[in-house]
């Protein structure tokens, strides 16, 4: 997939490539979503994304799939030819090949087109397993995010959650400790004889009164037995909603820092998280040159 010239060629500059201007040519459209060429074919490939899943969805219907499974089954193909040669060409425009393979969207553009592949590698395996397999298309639907500019949102959510993740897994211990205590707890007051025939199977029963889901599988009978299970309730209640609390805290305490911060990438070394009234970058030293529109606070 090289050009001509030394576009093909890597540099030693962390797998950089240099690029022809047919190459640029590409990459602006099929990178960049700001141009009319790049929205058009971001709008196309969203279409084609959204019909091949649905393709999927209708294949998995018993009754479509026996009347137009082999129509289902040319219609993949050729979304699966289409993806490939738009992976294949993403590939060869790229300016950082390797970045862009191993990155998120490189990932997923690559699991998605692997499972037609595989089910004509293997065409005798289980049914089961090759539905399994072509759900992983499902996962283009992630470039909705990046064409109606809301990738940023999605990252900020997922910067969230990692930075929750402890807090959230010091509650989860706790829940875990306290699910054991009451499942043993129940095991002693209720007995095998009522359905609490092992400790795994009161813990069980524990998780799902705690969570307050209540499938009545295994339901206790003796007075105590449901004294417990009442304050088994009531605990559910009270805690259910704490992860939710330490989530949304700390969305908005980021949030609350994106506005007090400076919108607005360093010339030098593209760097952010500069205040409003910053003139210079605070990584680099260099001038940072900002329009006086943007330093003016968002909610005047």
């Amino acid at each position: 997939m090289s050009s001509s010239g030394s576009a093909g060629n890597t540099s030693g500059d962390g797998g950089k490539t240099s690029q022809s201007p047919l190459q640029q040519t590409f990459s602006t459209i099929i990178f960049g979503t700001e141009t009319p060429a790049g929205k058009t074919f971001d709008i196309l490939l969203i279409v084609a994304i959204l019909s091949s899943v649905a393709v999927v969805m209708l294949d998995s219907i018993p009754e479509l799939h026996t009347t137009y499974g082999v129509l289902y089954w040319r219609i993949e193909l050729i979304f699966t030819l289409i993806f490939t040669l738009e992976y294949g060409v993403r590939i060869w425009c790229s300016s950082n090949r390797r970045a862009y393979v191993t990155s998120l969207y490189g990932i997923v553009d690559l699991l998605s087109i692997l499972p037609t592949y595989f089910a004509l590698m293997f065409p005798d395996a289980g049914a089961a397993s090759l539905i399994i397999i072509r759900l992983l298309r499902v996962l283009r639907i992630f470039r909705i995010l990046r064409l109606f500019g809301l990738l940023h949102e999605f990252g900020e959510i997922l910067q969230v959650l990692r930075n929750s993740a402890r807090a959230v897994f010091v509650f989860f211990s706790m829940v875990i400790i306290l699910t054991i205590i009451f499942g043993c707890l129940m095991y002693v007051l209720e007995g095998p004889g009522n359905g609490f025939t092992s400790i795994p199977i009161s813990i069980y029963w524990a998780i799902v009164t705690i969570t307050t889901v209540g499938y009545g599988d295994v339901v206790p009978v003796t007075t105590a037995g449901r004294a417990v299970s009442a304050l088994g309730m009531l605990t559910g209640y009270s805690i259910i909603a704490v992860p939710t609390a330490i989530v949304t805290t700390k969305l908005y305490e980021r949030l609350n820092r994106r506005n007090n911060n400076l919108d607005w990438n360093c010339p030098n070394c593209a760097m952010t998280g500069h205040t409003r009234d910053a003139s210079f970058c605070k990584h680099c030293g260099a001038d940072l040159e900002v329009p006086e529109q943007l330093r003016a606070d968002p909610d005047d």
